[in-house]
């Protein structure tokens, strides 16, 4: 399973003061070392904190894939062209909002998105959409012919915070029969926004996800713990997930 560390947050700390101290590059490649399989970097119209340099550095100075989230737009769509990431993950994107509030509505976007997915594919870069749990949205998603979805995972992650527990359990199961679902469709299923270790733990049980990006929660344990620790926790809670799916699969063949 592989794990993304997103470096959004170490640039807004940056970007608080000015200047290029801590360098989110840096810490790109101290996540690695730790254990990251990919880099995500999310570059905003509005520059909030990832800029169009850190992308370029990040390209020349990584030994290993970068995601690129991106809104639709033709300015990022140029962006992305430009430098090759590995992968682009298509999310929504507005100004007045703090972070990616929900998933992108690709019933609703199809005829916008779809000539964004076809160039984007078309360069060789592997295309995401970042959507919720929900089949008529998969279903979007696979019309387009992206090849992988990333779900939204923060509703069911605020209702464990917040000890909604019916409410999580809704979300948990939405996102499972989400999963599933596109796995049959044939889609790559990753997850993402608002996973600490426990609830990474929980979901690297799902056997059709195979990938998490993570940032501001390791960002901010890193304060305390340092990054290269947080990530190594972080993947150490995931190979916990997925050890306890082998052991119920090995339960299961035994029993039959």
């Amino acid at each position: 399973m592989r794990l993304g560390i997103n470096i959004d947050h170490v640039a807004t700390l940056r970007n608080a003061r000015g200047g290029d101290h801590p360098d989110p590059v840096r810490a790109a490649q101290l996540a690695v070392a730790a254990g990251a399989d990919n880099i995500t970097a999310h570059l905003r119209e509005d520059r909030r904190h990832i800029r169009d340099e850190d992308i370029a550095r990040l390209m020349a100075e990584l030994d290993c894939p970068l995601n690129m989230e991106m809104a639709a737009t033709d300015e990022m769509t140029a962006i992305a062209l430009r430098t090759k990431p590995h992968a682009a993950c298509l999310v929504p994107e507005k100004r007045t909002e703090r972070t990616t509030e929900g998933g992108l509505d690709v019933v609703a976007q199809h005829n916008a998105l779809a000539p964004v997915v076809a160039v984007l594919a078309d360069a060789g870069i592997q295309v995401s959409l970042f959507i919720a749990a929900e089949h008529r949205q998969i279903e979007a998603a696979a019309r387009l012919k992206a090849p992988a979805i990333e779900i939204h995972v923060g509703a069911w992650c605020d209702a464990l915070a917040e000890r909604r527990f019916d409410d999580a359990e809704a979300e948990w199961r939405c996102i499972q029969d989400g999963a599933r679902f596109a796995h049959e469709l044939g889609l790559e299923v990753h997850a993402g926004h608002g996973l600490n270790y426990e609830t990474a733990e929980t979901i690297s049980a799902l056997p059709e996800i195979v990938e998490l990006n993570i940032g501001h929660y390791l960002v901010g344990e890193a304060v305390f713990e340092g990054l290269g620790e947080t990530v190594r926790r972080m993947r150490a809670a995931m190979d916990a997930g997925r050890a306890t799916l082998r052991g119920n699969a090995a339960a299961t063949g035994a029993m039959s």
